[in-house]
């Protein structure tokens, strides 16, 4: 460490959401050093600010879809229902800041722009969209996996008289009540669209892609008296959800599908069908649905059975059915497979029937039907976790960015750093656990911290992560995700939902459970795989 440098900050957050509102907090509040985070959007919340579609909420339970960090405000807040509301998890995350008093330190309505490394000083230089620099000795950049928008480049797009809106920049002047509405996309975001448009435009047309496996979510009030049931039991939980796999707060199966019987699989099915949701339905009823494609079969034609129980009209029951694995991030919702038994919405099948172009009063298709519009709803995804680094220009040792870096797809050591970026961390980056959000966030952010105050205590001037350990956690990554079916099916978890991407491995499928074991091994032994310099050897965890 040089303490002749002068920096405007110890450490500069890159977003507001869950990851970077805890983050601030850890840095400044828990560590003493100085910290400034920015945030491009006007209000803090990341994902919550921006994704105000109508029908917008956790698809986790929301008992867990929380901090557990401060665990005062988990006996003092409460909920109402099993699924928390894009609103009251915003209120709730404005909630954390205001009480940790931790908005002095974001500037809204700031994005940024670059940060480059400065390799004499051994500092960062971050420029923002107000034309600012501001300098600081570590990085953490807490952009959420699902930021940037992806809209699909369809002929005559510009030219739409209507209104032309992505689910994850919704206006708050919209509202479809009473108009002509049409959806492209069926994925977590599209289909809870769906459900609550259906109950209120005058017509919904969903243009549908790719047709889903989709489960109840079993979403209802909670009474106080299970509220209070669960904040008593607030301990328990938060160790099981730390030692699980997807940490959403349920016991996972150990049972294989295949060691019951047709007639017990089947109740257990339907079990898991009439208690809702959609992680419990995959990983709840039996351990190797995502792994194993006879098991996957077993619950993919369950649910099939379900699309045809449920949808009157065989033709359009036909069309929502898949035929892949049931092996993309599972979705939950409550009734949407009965949404399309109203009167007022139409399924299009684009594969069947392509989009030919977006006129000015709406969608032309294959079969030379004009589909007339008031508004039409992007609900076309993100380019997931790499797409939100591509809209900075952050450039590492030797003036490398880190779109070079990974051109080849991304790669970081555990998720949190990458080779020749040093002092450079991030939440929820590249490879990071597939998981529950919060847990893994707070994960993240509690391992950085500690990392940070080793480097601290040990005045070493940088800390990076080795090559040699980023290509092992890369393959260690690509060998789990070929042992699941995740890897066999084209979705935005893997980033094949961007035209023109090969498919990459994103995500680590472990679990969370031995995803921390593995950080608690990487801190015990010195932190192996990370490069120190300075002139103390750190000292063990």
């Amino acid at each position: 460490m040089n303490d002749n440098v002068k920096t405007d900050f110890d450490a500069i957050v890159v977003g507001a959401g869950f990851a970077g509102i805890y983050m601030v907090h850890k840095l400044r509040n828990e560590l003493g050093l100085t910290v400034r985070a920015f945030e491009k959007g006007s209000g803090v919340g990341g994902t919550w600010h921006w994704n105000r579609y109508p029908g917008a909420m956790s698809d986790v339970e929301g008992f867990v879809y929380r901090y557990s960090f401060d665990k005062e405000m988990l006996q003092e807040w409460n909920w109402t229902s099993r699924y928390t509301p894009q609103a009251d998890i915003l209120a709730y995350l404005e909630k954390v800041v205001e009480r940790h008093d931790l908005a002095r330190d974001i500037q809204l309505d700031t994005a940024v722009e670059s940060a480059v490394f400065d390799e004499e000083r051994a500092i960062w230089s971050v420029t923002t969209s107000d034309g600012a620099t501001h300098t600081a000795r570590y990085v953490v950049t807490a952009l959420g996996p699902l930021s940037k928008t992806n809209f699909p480049d369809i002929k005559g797009r510009d030219t739409f008289e209507g209104r032309l809106i992505h689910t994850g920049a919704w206006p708050e002047d919209v509202t479809v009540h009473g108009k002509r509405v049409g959806v492209i996309g069926t994925g977590s975001t599209g289909t809870q669209f769906i459900c609550e448009a259906s109950r209120n435009a005058a017509h919904l047309t969903v243009f549908q892609r790719s047709p889903q496996y989709v489960v109840p979510s079993g979403n209802a009030p909670v009474t106080p008296e299970q509220v209070a049931a669960t904040k008593a039991d607030y301990d328990r939980i938060w160790d099981q959800v730390r030692n699980s796999m997807v940490a959403c707060g349920f016991e996972e199966s150990t049972i294989p599908t295949m060691s019951v019987s047709p007639e017990e699989r089947r109740r257990i099915f339907q079990e898991a069908w009439d208690e809702g949701n959609g992680f419990r339905f995959m990983f709840g009823t039996f351990c190797d649905i995502a792994v194993d494609p006879s098991a996957n079969k077993a619950a993919a034609e369950f649910i099939r059975s379900k699309i045809h129980e449920i949808v009157k009209d065989p033709e359009t029951a036909r069309k929502l059915t898949p035929t892949d694995y049931y092996a993309k991030r599972p979705i939950c919702n409550a009734g949407y497979y009965e949404s399309y038994n109203r009167p007022n919405v139409s399924l299009v099948s684009v594969k069947e029937n392509p989009i030919v172009e977006i006129t000015p009063k709406g969608v032309l298709t294959a079969d030379g039907v004009e589909h007339e519009l008031d508004i039409l709803v992007f609900a076309t995804g993100f380019e997931a976790v790499e797409g939100s680094y591509n809209q900075i220009d952050i450039r590492g040792r030797g003036g490398e960015s880190i779109r070079e870096h990974w051109a080849d797809g991304p790669s970081t050591y555990l998720g949190v750093a990458t080779s020749g970026f040093p002092n450079l961390f991030m939440v929820l980056g590249p490879n990071s656990a597939f998981t529950n959000l919060p847990p893994g966030i707070e994960t993240h952010v509690e391992w950085i911290a500690e990392l940070v105050k080793a480097v601290e205590n040990g005045r070493h001037s940088t800390i990076e992560a080795t090559r040699e350990a980023e290509d092992g956690w890369t393959e260690t990554c690509r060998e789990i995700a070929e042992q699941t079916l995740f890897s066999k099916i084209d979705s935005w978890i893997f980033g094949a939902n961007i035209p023109g991407k090969e498919k990459r491995v994103l995500f680590y499928f472990g679990g969370l459970g031995a995803y921390r074991q593995k950080l608690r091994e990487v801190a015990a032994a010195n932190y192996d795989g990370f490069l120190l310099r300075g002139s103390m050897a750190l000292a063990a965890a």
